[in-house]
């Protein structure tokens, strides 16, 4: 089979997204501690997020094609599955192959950042890397797939805002600070926009198909209102932050991103027609992945000034 199927499969244009919290919770561990860090950590780290979000991805894929969600409705691209390229048991392979891969990585990522720690530390994270492999594979499999009754967006601020950031920079510190939520839950509003607009893209379609998202819940009108509160709180929330520790004005460097967010909501605001929203998508999560880019590099410079 055609390399390029499963490259399409795998949706690697949704990587940046899932790196964001990691970049996010690395800076803030190296804010706490400028002398030690761990590369190897970092890298695995990555790793980790990347199969994770690409299992999420294909498991989307299948449970979406085996409820009939995706079919010729669907505003966005095509998938694997709907297509035929790929199979149905060759998609339950590869979601099993990814299971292991990412249970694997996890653990030698958990063990890498907390050998030094109390075992407890180790038996938590790992309880909820478990938890993380299992809400990529539930998201849309099963009978009672949480993405089918509006709790995505509550599973996505989780996993890619609180967990990601706050884990992977206990990983390099051994560190819970408070006040570390504040990116957290901004890098975890920003992606819930993404999803939100997935969401408003695919409102049509998801409602003759069952999937009861926010979106559908709440409709379009009061979906554009919703989004807008995820962009700018996410702001606010990182402006806050750095208000409580500011240290230096580089801290401030990501705000360069967000007149793109300022635009992005006026095309949100100023559309009534869903399906001209999917290029809105690589924008928000972009944004997001230069909005934690921009502040690692912010710590970075600060260290080295």
């Amino acid at each position: 089979m055609a390399i390029k199927h499963w490259i399409s499969a795998f949706r690697l244009r949704t990587l940046p997204l899932a790196l964001a919290c990691i970049l996010m919770g690395n800076a803030l561990a190296l804010a706490l501690s400028h002398i030690y860090f761990s590369w190897k950590i970092f890298f695995l780290t990555i790793l980790t997020t990347c199969l994770l979000q690409i299992l999420s991805n294909i498991a989307n894929d299948y449970g979406d094609f085996v409820k009939g969600t995706d079919n010729e409705k669907r505003v966005g691209p095509k998938r694997t599955l709907q297509s035929g390229v790929i199979t149905k048991q060759q998609m339950l392979i590869a979601i099993i192959i990814l299971t292991f891969l990412s249970l694997i990585t996890g653990i030698w990522t958990i063990y890498e950042g907390t050998k030094d720690t109390p075992i407890q530390s180790s038996l938590v994270l790992l309880f909820i890397g478990i938890g993380a492999i299992l809400a990529a594979i539930t998201y849309t499999i099963g009978k009672k797939a949480y993405g089918y009754s509006g709790l995505g967006d509550l599973f996505v601020f989780i996993f890619f805002g609180i967990v990601g950031v706050m884990g992977s920079c206990y990983l390099q510190s051994a560190e819970l600070v408070l006040i570390n939520l504040l990116p957290a839950a901004a890098i975890g509003l920003l992606s819930v926009a993404v999803l939100n607009l997935n969401n408003m893209r695919d409102i049509e379609n998801d409602k003759t198909s069952g999937k009861n998202t926010v979106v559908v819940k709440i409709g379009l009108a009061n979906a554009k209102k919703y989004h807008f509160f995820l962009i700018i709180g996410s702001i606010i929330l990182m402006l806050l932050f750095n208000y409580l520790t500011f240290s230096s004005y580089l801290s401030f460097l990501y705000l360069l991103v967000t007149p793109i967010l300022f635009i992005h909501l006026k095309k949100v605001q100023q559309t009534d027609m869903p399906q001209v929203l999917d290029p809105e998508l690589k924008k928000v999560a972009l944004s997001t992945f230069f909005i934690s880019l921009l502040f690692f590099a912010g710590v970075i410079l600060d260290f080295l000034i």
